[in-house]
Order: C-alpha cells, then sequence, then structure tokens
C-alpha cells in the first residue's frame, strides 16, 4: 500500500510541475518553429528580426496591435504564422521573443 502511494505521489507531483513548466510558453521555441522561415530571409516582406530599422514603424503602433496582428494575421502573414494549434499566448510569447533585443 506505501508503494502504491508513493507510486501516485510521485505521478501527481510530475503532473503539477508539467503543468508549471507549460504555463509560460518558450518565445524562442516558438519562433524556431513558426516564425524563423519567414522573419529571418525577409520573406513575403516580414521584418527581420533584429532589424531595428524594420520593426521600429511596427513597434510605433504598441505591443497590442503586433500582438493583433501576430494572432490574426497581417498581409501577407497568415494567423499565428499558419500554425493554428498555437495559443494566443504561444503566440505572443514568439513575438516578445522576436522583439526583446529592441525593447
Amino acid at each position: 500500500m506505501k508503494r502504491l502511494a508513493a507510486t501516485t505521489l510521485t505521478g501527481i507531483a510530475a503532473l503539477a510541475f508539467t503543468a508549471i513548466a507549460q504555463a509560460e510558453p518558450d518565445g524562442e521555441a516558438i519562433y524556431n518553429q513558426a516564425c524563423m522561415a519567414c522573419h529571418m530571409t525577409g520573406a513575403a516582406g516580414a521584418p527581420i528580426k533584429d532589424d531595428e530599422e524594420a520593426w521600429a514603424p511596427r513597434l510605433e503602433q504598441g505591443m497590442e496591435t503586433l500582438y493583433d496582428h501576430a494572432i490574426n494575421g497581417f498581409q501577407a502573414m497568415p494567423p499565428k504564422g499558419g500554425q493554428m494549434n498555437l495559443s494566443d499566448e504561444e503566440v505572443k510569447a514568439a513575438v516578445d521573443f522576436m522583439l526583446e533585443p529592441m525593447l
């Protein structure tokens, strides 16, 4: 019985750790998966990551507008970079990662 209780507690602890770890989306990993193809090359007019001149007029619009464009799509960019399985929070984390050096 003690072994079952210990195994159960270990399982619960692992689930709790997983939930905590998933609470904070990894913006860099999401960028690498969903955003890099265009934001590294400038494909379809996408502003290149770390290109302050290209991002300046976009940043002037405010973060909420940038989040909205990333989530819902804008011009040639599809919603969520074409990765509809991403949550809004994951997309925001990727935007934050891209813009972090400029903020």
